[in-house]
């Protein structure tokens, strides 16, 4: 699951949303109420370029493709890099490499350099997919979508929604701004997170696919809306905040009374959750979430 119980407040509410080809573009627009049940409505347009282009190979991430890869890499540098004193042998499984030598600590050096390269072209291999080894607060180790990397790329593809919201939101207010934002998204049809380290990233958007199946997941609502934050306040340092089946955000600013918060490297960010269906400004989290920040049950990513 990706969201917790809805009692005492306002639950996300879309009240209409259009997507309409234009041309080389899309137009969206969108209807909501945010969490004073004020009526909001946004327009804008994307190109079909950057809606379809930057993240068209990103797809869930396989093990045995990705050990595919690392085999071939692994066989094409050594060949073109022998190791002096091993002979190095290749059988017909593509993992199957098989070191000889008369000097066992050549042979030792030779698995090493091995074990070195295997690991240097895994998180190559990742990197190229958009994704990265990732460990959750109680030290489980996976792979997930490396949603930072993924924000930072969509940030120039949102920058058309940056004079709209500003626009819109009339006051260049780090907090109104913020809230803006997370009503769009919290509106936003929810889909169920799958598990973070056992999914291979099945069921995560990227930013332009949450817009145009108009629907997501904590993860894919968290990486949209640091994108659009970022494309609107270049200079404001954020943190994705992970806890156990969910995530959300923080912005690096000036607490208020009864703001929910939490330092990082010694540095205070105010906490704010985009998932919806719950109608929450920056400052509140669920009742649960919070728990798990004052209990240190999370992990922090950086987005500077």
């Amino acid at each position: 699951m990706c969201f917790y119980g809805l009692a005492g407040l306002a639950a996300a509410e879309q009240t209409s949303f259009n997507k309409r080809e234009r041309g080389d573009n899309y137009e969206f627009s969108y209807q909501w109420r945010d969490h004073n049940q004020q009526p909001q409505a946004m327009q804008f347009s994307l190109s079909k370029q950057a809606l379809f282009s930057p993240f068209r190979r990103f797809r869930a991430y396989n093990t045995d493709i990705a050990a595919q890869h690392v085999q071939r890499q692994i066989r094409q540098y050594l060949k073109q890099n022998p190791i002096a004193g091993v002979n190095v042998t290749f059988g017909n499984a593509l993992s199957d490499i098989r070191l000889s030598g008369r000097n066992p600590q050549d042979v030792n050096h030779a698995s090493e350099v091995i074990k070195a390269q295997e690991l240097t072209f895994f998180n190559e291999y990742l990197r190229s997919q958009y994704y990265h080894q990732f460990t959750d607060h109680s030290g489980t180790a996976g792979i997930k979508p490396d949603h930072v990397r993924i924000a930072r790329d969509s940030v120039q593809t949102l920058a058309p929604t940056k004079p709209i919201i500003l626009d819109i939101v009339n006051v260049k207010n780090i907090r109104l701004v913020t809230n803006y934002v997370l009503g769009f998204v919290q509106n936003i049809p929810y889909s169920p997170l799958a598990s973070r380290l056992t999914s291979s990233g099945a069921g995560f958007n990227v930013p332009t696919k949450v817009l145009w199946e108009n629907q997501g997941d904590c993860d894919s609502k968290m990486t949209l809306t640091i994108a659009i934050l970022r494309a609107l306040m270049p200079r404001i340092n954020m943190v994705m905040v992970y806890i156990d089946q969910h995530a959300f955000i923080g912005l690096e600013m000036l607490p208020e009374a009864g703001d929910v918060t939490l330092n990082y490297r010694g540095r205070t960010f105010v906490l704010g959750d985009p998932t919806g269906p719950r109608l929450m400004p920056l400052g509140q989290l669920s009742f649960e979430a919070e728990q798990a920040v004052r209990a240190k049950h999370y992990t922090v990513e950086l987005f500077e």
